[in-house]
């Protein structure tokens, strides 16, 4: 099977290539999650439990420590599903998670990643993610 690239953390041109659109208003994150089997806290020792967790069990201690903050600043999970393969798309690719969490705006999307009690708890997500994409939809698409 051939190796693919792996996205955890977004990267300078992808953060300009956002604000370049001028997203005002609400933007709502589509959020595509492949879990590790066994989480890897090897960036975050501080974080990890004293036994082995699962991927999935890292991803749900961050969501309930992001929470709080994605509240505070306006925003809300409006849905979560499980994944599995994809039906258009590579065989070879699966999707265990699917969120769309919708932000009040851009800027409180930046503002509560950048905040330091938000980014105490950010090690869970990365010992639990094999890989991941986030796509920001805006509404009022319009069709021709």
């Amino acid at each position: 099977m051939p190796e693919f690239a792996t996205y955890l953390e977004p990267t300078q041109d992808s953060g300009r290539l956002l604000f370049e659109r001028g997203i005002e208003g609400p933007v709502t994150m589509l959020n595509l999650l492949r879990f590790r089997e066994v989480a890897d806290y090897s960036a975050s020792p501080e974080l990890a439990s004293s036994t082995e967790i699962s991927g999935r069990r890292a991803y749900e201690i961050y969501m309930n420590h992001t929470q709080p903050f994605l509240e505070a600043a306006g925003g809300e999970l409006v849905f979560i599903g499980e994944g599995g393969s994809n039906f258009i798309g590579p065989s070879e690719e699966r999707w265990d998670l699917v969120l769309l969490v919708k932000q009040s705006s851009l800027q409180s999307f930046i503002g509560m990643a950048q905040d330091a009690g938000y980014l105490a708890g950010l090690g869970h997500r990365t010992a639990a993610l094999e890989d991941s994409r986030l796509l920001p939809i805006v509404n009022g698409a319009s069709y021709p």
